[in-house]
């Protein structure tokens, strides 16, 4: 067995005793998934990954974890055919890629009880009954006027938890609980408004990867589940958000200045066949869809970190799905916090 996770420190901490797995595990989808995770001593077997829905997984779920598990046939995705019980084994799947970008990090959940096509919330707070092995992290909210006790992914029953709540989106913080008011993540939002579509968002994206690029800053993208892409850069500690969304909004009006159909300012966000930069999502407080997050759409669109070299014309965000991504051979953004850089 090998642990996940390489040398960092972050993820040391998140796996050397919580989640290992087998880079063998899964020959035939040429994707690794969790084998085993070790929780307080104990060896617990995962899900096996090949050809099994939701309800045939429902065993082994229960048998994996202490999370008291709830209407797993019930559909939430009524379009693609998907149930509670697929979205709990799609989260576990992709644990090993999404429990080391979420931990420490303050959560939102977006909470669908009744499925994408009924009524939801979102969920900042820590709800009522939260269980013990369920971190959380208390802040002061201006805006509130109270605390607010944050929910902290940094465990495998926590994810199963919060999916088993129903929040199929999980929104991070661009900053960690132990410097919340100091980003450690930059976030060029890249949205289209019709009738412009995900291949212009494409040419707008390469843009910035170029600019970002003569700035000496190596950026990461994925698609943000819905209509546009997120570009995301890890940032050396010690920054503020007023000097991140500075440089977000700097770069943004450059960009807009020799782009057609690029703007940069928020009333004309909406116009017609514009892409907007939006560079207001680094402020303190605000929150991103996290990579590998469900969205709320149709067919249950998976916010995918992606590689470089797959932004093309005819890449289509609904080509990245809970039946889709599990297929993909490696993660993008594995190793995305040892490469934190200065902004300049």
């Amino acid at each position: 067995m090998v642990g996940l996770g390489g040398a960092s420190c972050h993820k040391e901490k998140v796996f050397s005793s919580a989640l290992f797995y087998s880079r063998t595990s899964a020959p035939e989808s040429g994707m690794t998934v969790p084998e085993y995770e070790i929780f307080f001593g104990r060896d617990r077997q995962l899900l096996p990954m090949a050809g099994s829905s939701g309800d045939k997984d429902t065993p082994a779920i229960r048998r994996l974890t202490r999370v008291r598990l709830t209407r797993l046939d019930k559909v939430l995705y009524p379009a693609a055919l998907v149930t509670k019980g697929d979205v709990l084994t799609y989260y576990i799947r992709v644990a090993p890629f999404l429990l080391p970008f979420l931990y420490d990090r303050p959560l939102t959940m977006h909470r669908f009880p009744g499925g994408v096509e009924g009524k939801s919330f979102f969920e900042k707070d820590a709800p009522a009954g939260t269980p013990a092995y369920v971190e959380t992290f208390t802040h002061w909210s201006e805006t509130a006027e109270r605390d607010v006790h944050f929910v902290l992914c940094n465990n495998l029953d926590t994810l199963i938890w919060i999916a088993n709540l129903a929040s199929l989106e999980i929104h991070a913080t661009l900053s960690n609980s132990a410097s919340y008011t100091s980003p450690d993540l930059l976030l060029f939002d890249i949205d289209p408004e019709p009738p412009l579509t995900f291949d212009d968002v494409i040419d707008v994206a390469l843009v910035v990867r170029e600019r970002l690029t003569e700035h000496g800053i190596v950026p990461f993208i994925k698609t943000s589940g819905k209509k546009g892409v997120h570009i995301v850069v890890p940032l050396v500690p010690g920054y503020t958000f007023i000097e991140v969304r500075e440089f977000a909004h700097r770069m943004g009006k450059d960009i807009a200045r020799d782009t057609p159909h690029v703007v940069s300012e928020f009333p004309r966000s909406r116009d017609a066949g514009t892409i907007f930069i939006d560079y207001l999502q680094n402020a303190h407080g605000k929150t991103m869809a996290a990579p590998y997050s469900l969205r709320p759409t149709p067919m249950a669109t998976v916010s995918t970190p992606l590689r470089w070299e797959e932004i093309r014309h005819g890449v289509r965000s609904e080509d990245f799905n809970i039946k889709t991504v599990l297929s993909r051979h490696e993660d993008p953004w594995r190793g995305i916090f040892d490469n934190r850089q200065k902004i300049r």
